[in-house]
């Protein structure tokens, strides 16, 4: 063999060793990166019954949000059938006496309206990790609506306080909120914001403004909205597609956290029908393996 054809194949052999060694690598770091982006459930309610084990009514004023909220399906208003929960504003018609009270102790003025709101509070908490729901609205853009699924730390100190260490006011660490969905009926239609509460420090100061976006979405057809983190960022997902990013924000999260599924009703505007619904196929709850 002349030296020049000996060079030439192992020149060669050496270029084949090295593109195979390369996708080698190639496919070892695909099988990291494949690994490293799957998510093991530890929760998930799929709505056959309404499980005690998983969550409670919450009668409670925020917001100055003009209804009630009302317990156990009472006028409608917290209803799981068909494999789905309803959570619902209704007008009963005439005014009723209301017993919610806000965090000072004041009672929430006589209303006609009646609505649902439930809570994971002591029931399921978790400190980081993917929370999604699988929802959608019976209509959307009406003024006064404002259906919501967000996060809330679980030291809050607003109703109902069932632990020594529920002593945390909105939105310091520990009473921190994230809000995954929420659509206000007042400012727009097919459309929802997402995005953290920025704590300025003090007790009941949040910016509602600099952290949040609103985006687009049929909100009378299913969708899956979540929130994810497990490092700093908080990344928010319409369908499992990102949409939005709260870099750095994460690390300001440090406390468990549990979840809120309400439709509320914002502002005096009437209702045009007699009730809104927003319908819950799932819940759950993931963290990384």
């Amino acid at each position: 063999m002349k030296k020049s054809h000996y060079y030439n194949l192992l020149s060669f052999l050496l270029t084949g060793m090295l593109v195979i060694a390369c996708k080698t690598k190639d496919k070892e770091d695909s099988n990291k990166t494949v690994a490293a982006d799957v998510w093991k459930v530890d929760f998930q309610d799929d709505f056959d019954t309404f499980n005690l084990d998983n969550w409670q009514d919450q009668r409670i004023w925020v917001n100055n949000e003009t209804h009630c909220y009302v317990p156990d399906n009472e006028f409608g208003t917290r209803e799981v059938s068909n494999g789905t929960l309803k959570l619902k504003v209704v007008n009963i018609g005439e005014k009723i006496s209301c017993d919610n009270l806000d965090k000072h102790g004041n009672q929430h003025p006589d209303t006609e309206y009646v609505a649902g709101r439930i809570v994971s509070k002591n029931k399921k908490e978790f400190i980081k990790g993917k929370w999604t729901a699988r929802l959608k609205l019976g209509s959307n853009g009406e003024p006064s609506m404002f259906p919501a699924w967000w996060l809330l730390g679980a030291q809050n100190n607003e109703s109902p306080v069932q632990e020594a260490d529920e002593n945390i006011c909105w939105p310091l660490t520990g009473s921190g909120e994230i809000d995954i969905f929420e659509h206000h009926g007042d400012h727009m239609k097919d459309g929802f914001t997402t995005g953290a509460i920025v704590s300025l420090g003090a007790c009941d100061k949040g910016d509602w403004q600099s952290k949040r976006r609103n985006f687009e979405a049929t909100l009378n057809e299913y969708h899956t909205y979540s929130v994810e983190w497990e490092k700093s960022d908080l990344v928010y997902k319409l369908d499992g597609e990102e949409i939005y990013r709260n870099v750095g924000e994460g690390d300001k999260y440090p406390e468990p956290m549990f979840a809120i599924l309400n439709f509320a009703k914002i502002t005096d505007s009437p209702m045009l029908g007699t009730e809104w619904v927003m319908e819950v196929d799932w819940v759950k709850h993931e963290y990384r393996k």
